[in-house]
């Protein structure tokens, strides 16, 4: 769990949430548990059910089995707009006629509940300025900026006093450098206002640096539900490994805790349950060696194809006997990058410990 959240009643949980259109399955048994002030980051990819559950847990689908339950209540059958639930969508949905002040007062004004002119002013206000927009309140939305328009489309929810906020994807349409910046905003609001966000993304590392714990959806399962830290270190399967993009995954045969693939024999010191054996190795774990140095450790054989400089690091991609692509990361606090000779082959190696074997042994 999150640091400091062990004590917290749950804000809303799911107990065995099930949804299916026609013959896809877009959900399967789906258990899980969200603490009040937490930061959710849903990670998965396309087709993996994650707008789906969002859409459920809002009220906009009904499941076909399961609760959803809020603070305790069940709302499984509760009309979306009678949950206290805030809804954040990646195109941001606002009013194209009306300024950002009345995009932001409309469901204050045109609630179940009738809010009076001074009050409705003031929230209008107070959230505007919260989200960094005091002095726009009068601009149209096509006056201003993508990122501007999140934080409008943002805004018009937590306006509300939502008890939970779902965003789908809701960095999906900004250029990568206002992303970075909307993903600091966007956790400083949360914790200022102390609601439990709750947040789609098709980005690993969007998702590893935002969320408090990310959820891992795999065909509508929960493949894992950790911390960052233990999702990115610990994949709790082949298929969580994948979705990081951070890990050479091979396939091979297990007997006990001795696996063997493409580049021959290891004993694990662990082994992962997971349906068919597999064994991970992160990127920058891997140390590319001259062929015929002598050393310790599985290594594969492998011809450099190229390299692609990423700023802080630099990635270098291989070819195997097999044709499969190995990628290796040098960090450039570590030193500076090799050079490597095109189509030559090299020696690729890592240590035995920081290999993660899956499968049933």
């Amino acid at each position: 769990m999150a640091q400091g959240m062990n004590s917290q009643q749950p804000v809303f949980r799911l107990e065995g949430v099930s949804k299916s259109y026609g013959s896809v399955t877009a959900l399967r048994d789906i258990t899980l548990s969200v603490n009040g002030n937490e930061y959710i980051s849903v990670l998965g990819p396309s087709g993996s059910g994650k707008s789906v559950l969002l859409r459920v847990i809002a009220g906009f689908d009904v499941p076909d089995s399961g609760r959803v339950v809020l603070e305790g209540r069940d709302i499984t059958d509760v009309p979306a707009h009678e949950r206290g639930i805030g809804f954040v969508f990646q195109n941001f949905a606002l009013f194209p006629h009306l300024t950002v002040f009345e995009n932001v007062a409309f469901g204050l004004r045109n609630g179940k509940v009738p809010v009076a002119a001074p009050d409705v002013e003031q929230r209008v206000k107070d959230m505007i300025s919260l989200v960094g927009l005091a002095g726009m309140e009068g601009r149209g939305v096509h006056q201003i900026s993508g990122g501007q328009k999140q934080r409008v489309a943002l805004a018009r929810t937590l306006v509300m006093a939502p008890r939970l906020v779902l965003l789908d994807e809701p960095l999906g349409a900004l250029d990568a450098n206002l992303r970075h910046r909307m993903r600091n905003e966007l956790r400083a609001i949360r914790e200022k206002l102390g609601v439990t966000f709750m947040h789609v993304t098709g980005s690993e590392t969007e998702a590893l640096a935002m969320g408090d714990r990310v959820v891992v959806l795999d065909h509508g399962r929960i493949a894992q539900f950790a911390r960052p830290d233990q999702v990115y270190g610990q994949p709790a399967s082949p298929s969580v490994a994948h979705f990081l993009n951070r890990y050479n995954i091979f396939e091979g045969e297990l007997s006990g805790k001795r696996f063997t693939g493409p580049f021959g024999m290891i004993d694990a010191a662990s082994v992962t349950p997971a349906d068919k054996p597999a064994c991970a190795i992160r990127y920058d774990r891997m140390k590319v060696e001259e062929e015929g140095t002598p050393g310790e450790g599985p290594a594969i054989s492998a011809s450099f194809v190229a390299s692609e400089y990423l700023g802080s690091s630099v990635m270098y991609f291989f070819e195997a006997a097999d044709g499969r692509v190995i990628e290796v990361e040098h960090h450039l606090s570590l030193g500076q990058p090799q050079s490597f000779e095109p189509k030559r082959r090299y020696r690729l190696r890592w240590k035995p410990e920081d290999a993660i074997v899956f499968g049933r042994g």
